[in-house]
């Protein structure tokens, strides 16, 4: 268990492409804030990403990339904060098998990922399972081995993600009523103040939709994407509605609460064009992250400073893990 009183924190996110604004403001920001009350372990999920990506050099670079996102937003490894790369502790793997054992394959067939999958080949007019990988099915059991490896006390989740959480409780609780209290409990958390961030088109500011604002982009690249965001055809001297706007959504996530009441304010008295309010919204994100991009483009440019704290994070991470996978060998009868 953890080498202290403070309760443990796990995030893992997996190397899929270029982290975005969403994902700094929804899920990174939050995550770095956990360090003052938990022991915080970040993990970055490579063989999670194998279930999409299968390009050997490919996820190597993506995987380098976002541990240098991580560093560069503020991530400071040491005695109470750990990050490290899922594929460097095969005690995980080993563990996965043990839970697989235990887990009812139906537990598996209601995972949101799987369902979504069999259920859009079923209106297509294909099998249900057709393309499906047994990796993606089994899924679930290798994020609740990510978790119940290291004593997890708490998991930050969004809340499409809260079935992980409650798929790898289950498990250990089929574990625990076998063996005894072998593994712990995890809870999700979810935090209830971060919203969904909306991308240039209003919908959910995700890669998939092609619509995301990447983090570290050269101010020129940025400026030019923020004016891609959608905003109706009003012109500047009429009153607008800032909710529902996302320019003004955008412009909330990263201002601070008196310059959002003052742009509310100009938005429904009128006489604020969409094309000011991009160029300050731009401003912002520029000067935001103007340190942590030169900071991720000297990790990036020499990559020693990388390995290295993913290097003692692996060790420091195998320990927790091989202390757990101890316990379940114990319990099934597998240890010498």
């Amino acid at each position: 268990m953890a080498s202290n009183d403070r309760p443990v924190s796990l995030t893992g996110i997996k190397p899929t492409g270029a982290a975005t604004l969403g994902n700094y403001l929804g899920m990174i920001r939050p995550a770095l804030g956990l360090a003052d009350q938990y022991r915080v372990l970040y993990f970055i999920a490579d063989y999670h990403a194998l279930t999409t990506v299968h390009d050997g050099p490919e996820l190597c670079e993506l995987t380098y990339d976002l541990a240098a996102t991580w560093l560069a937003l503020g991530l400071e490894p040491g005695e109470e904060a750990t990050l490290y790369r899922q594929s460097d502790v095969p005690e995980i793997f080993e563990i996965m098998w043990i839970l697989s054992c235990f887990t009812p394959k139906g537990l598996l067939n209601r995972a949101h990922a799987y369902k979504a999958a069999s259920d859009a080949n079923e209106q297509s007019g294909t099998t249900p399972d057709d393309g499906i990988s047994a990796g993606l099915f089994n899924y679930p059991v290798l994020m609740a081995s990510d978790i119940l490896a290291f004593d997890a006390d708490v998991v930050p989740v969004g809340l499409d993600q809260k079935q992980h959480i409650e798929i790898a409780r289950d498990i250990a609780e089929v574990i625990n009523q076998t063996y005894g209290p072998v593994l712990r409990l995890p809870e999700h958390r979810i935090e209830e103040n971060v919203q969904t961030i909306p991308g240039l088109d209003g919908r959910k500011m995700s890669k998939s939709y092609g619509n995301t604002i990447p983090l570290f982009l050269e101010p020129k690249k940025l400026r030019k994407t923020v004016r891609k965001i959608v905003t109706d055809s009003r012109p500047p001297e009429e009153p607008k509605d800032p909710e529902g706007d996302t320019l003004f959504a955008l412009f909330s996530a990263v201002a601070p609460v008196d310059d959002v009441e003052d742009l509310r304010r100009r938005y429904l008295e009128g006489g604020t064009g969409y094309g000011e309010v991009k160029d300050d919204l731009a401003d912002r994100l520029i000067a935001l992250f103007e340190e942590p991009r030169q900071r991720y483009d000297e990790l990036m440019a020499g990559r020693a400073t990388i390995d290295r704290i993913l290097d003692e994070g692996a060790e420091h991470a195998r320990s927790i893990a091989g202390r757990v996978r101890d316990r379940l060998r114990t319990a099934v009868g597998t240890a010498r």
